[in-house]
């Protein structure tokens, strides 16, 4: 079979994970980012089963567990910022790294045998029965057999052949801000500490060093909303966090003051089909899931079963598509499933809620495996 030609757009998680399978497999992988380069700094994301066991499989778990992130213990504070519980994090069935640097792992396995451009991106897709044509913002027109989307919640991709997000994309009323912070601005380089009151949560992760404040809030739509304008972000997370004791005033100063924090509005992405003719999507483009931490995991894992899927059917995309998405739903759907419960737990919306949750979080001592909303949508 002569090997297919693949346009993967997204070089964050999903991307470069899936252009690695496929040159395992014969195929001939394109990845195009619209980033001039790797993305530095984000959030923590949480590499599980079954991404950990695909991680081994590509021999970069032990990488992976060298620069794991030192965060080993939870402490949850009150309203006022007085300890209630401090738990162990850590767990042998998992490995907490930043987004970032599981995305350069990923890259360096991939680029041996795959192409990479950045700073490009695709611009329109044409299909016919034997292809796609793809143009782009700079380079030439190419043709190539078959065009993965593995570019976010706000997938590209997905808006030229499927439709506009609005179709797919389920907002939660919660908003998600991150910012990174001086080394200096950790009281314990292995702890995170999570502040929660009626409606808003405030993290400081201590990453590698490289600490990060994270801001959860509810609130409602935002008329004109603006997902560039960096200005209204600002003002968002300052409003939402007025009159917020513990550290809030200095970690919403240092929100502001940063020249480009990270802002989104938390979204669920749900499709009826991942895929249409000689076009598929892949990771959050197709299924994103909020505030779980395991979006990264469910990228790495949805990678290797479309690679394998392709594999299995040579020539026969169709068919290798349902394959894929037939057994990547049984991860994905529970997770649907119970993203409201977890956004309940985590962000609280009244006192009353909020004191029942942490009174079942003392009862039970908080024991679930990644509490913090560590990973959200998109890229951070």
């Amino acid at each position: 079979m002569t090997p297919s030609r693949v346009l993967i757009h997204g070089a964050g998680i999903a991307g470069p994970a899936l252009a690695y399978w496929l040159a395992r497999h014969g195929h001939r992988p394109t990845v195009v980012e619209q980033a001039k380069e790797l993305r530095s700094g984000g959030s923590a994301v949480v590499v599980k089963e079954p991404a950990l066991t695909v991680a081994e499989r590509m021999g970069i778990l032990p990488q992976l567990r060298d620069i794991a992130t030192r965060a080993s213990v939870l402490s949850l504070l009150d309203p006022d910022g007085r300890q209630l519980l401090r738990v162990p994090t850590t767990s042998p069935q998992s490995v907490e790294v930043t987004r970032s640097d599981l995305s350069a792992v990923l890259h360096r396995a991939a680029r041996d045998d795959a192409e990479f451009l950045f700073d490009e991106t695709v611009t329109s897709l044409r299909q016919d029965p034997s292809g796609v044509e793809a143009t782009f913002r700079r380079s030439p027109p190419r043709r190539f057999d078959l065009v993965i989307g593995a570019d976010g919640v706000h997938s590209p991709v997905r808006r030229m052949v499927f439709g506009p997000a609005e179709q797919f994309t389920t907002g939660m009323g919660m908003y998600s801000a991150t910012v990174p912070l001086e080394p200096d601005a950790l009281d314990d380089p292995e702890a995170a500490v999570m502040l929660t009151a009626p409606g808003r949560m405030l993290t400081i992760h201590p990453s590698r060093g490289k600490p990060l404040a994270m801001f959860t809030f509810r609130g409602g739509r935002v008329p004109g909303y603006d997902r560039h304008d960096t200005a209204l972000h600002k003002r968002l997370v300052a409003e939402a966090y007025a009159g917020i004791g513990w550290r809030g005033p200095e970690l919403v100063e240092a929100y502001v003051n940063h020249p480009a924090p990270f802002f989104d509005p938390l979204a669920n992405v749900r499709m009826d089909k991942w895929s249409r003719g000689r076009v598929a999507l892949l990771g959050d483009a197709a299924s994103a899931v909020a505030l779980l931490g395991d979006g990264s995991s469910m990228a790495m894992a949805g990678a290797h079963t479309l690679a394998e899927a392709l594999a299995a059917h040579p020539g026969d995309h169709a068919r290798a598509f349902q394959a894929y998405e037939a057994k990547h739903r049984r991860h994905v759907e529970p997770r649907h499933r119970r993203v409201g419960l977890v956004a309940t737990l985590l962000v609280p919306r009244t006192r009353y809620g909020l004191a029942l949750r942490n009174t079942v979080g003392r009862a039970v001592g908080l024991a679930t495996r990644n509490p913090l909303p560590a990973e959200q949508n998109g890229r951070v």
